[in-house]
């Protein structure tokens, strides 16, 4: 009877919600609270076959708490991020679309195709 009553006991003093360490800013990416770091970098990396050590030791500024509780969410609601990522490089590749069709980014890029033509073959980078 007593392991029932402390089991009970010890069952009321823990609560079931877990703090996401997420939040998404005012142009709708999701980072991880308090950094820079976007949820898709880490996603990235964890598809890589990253561990949550390794992804630290790439963003030592993020706590390993952080790194699991992001996988945790993308674990748990993986087909909700995966549709979130797709939109995010559909965006992507919208504003990289109307940034290169500009006049004054086409003509840019036309001048420095033009300025390395002239270096010596030495000096060129692939």
């Amino acid at each position: 009877m007593s392991e029932c009553l402390l089991y009970y006991c010890v069952m009321n003093t823990i609560t079931f919600t877990q703090t996401t360490p997420l939040l998404q800013d005012k142009d709708g990416t999701i980072r991880i609270v308090g950094s820079r770091i976007p949820l898709d970098t880490l996603v990235y990396e964890f598809n890589q076959e990253a561990t949550a050590e390794q992804i630290q030791d790439s963003f030592p500024s993020l706590s390993l708490r952080s790194i699991y509780g992001a996988l945790a969410f993308y674990l748990e609601h993986q087909a909700a991020v995966e549709e979130y990522l797709r939109h995010r490089e559909e965006e992507a590749a919208d504003l990289r679309r109307r940034l290169e069709s500009r006049p004054d980014i086409i003509a840019w890029r036309e001048s420095l195709r033009y300025r390395r033509a002239q270096l010596p073959p030495t000096s060129r980078r692939p």
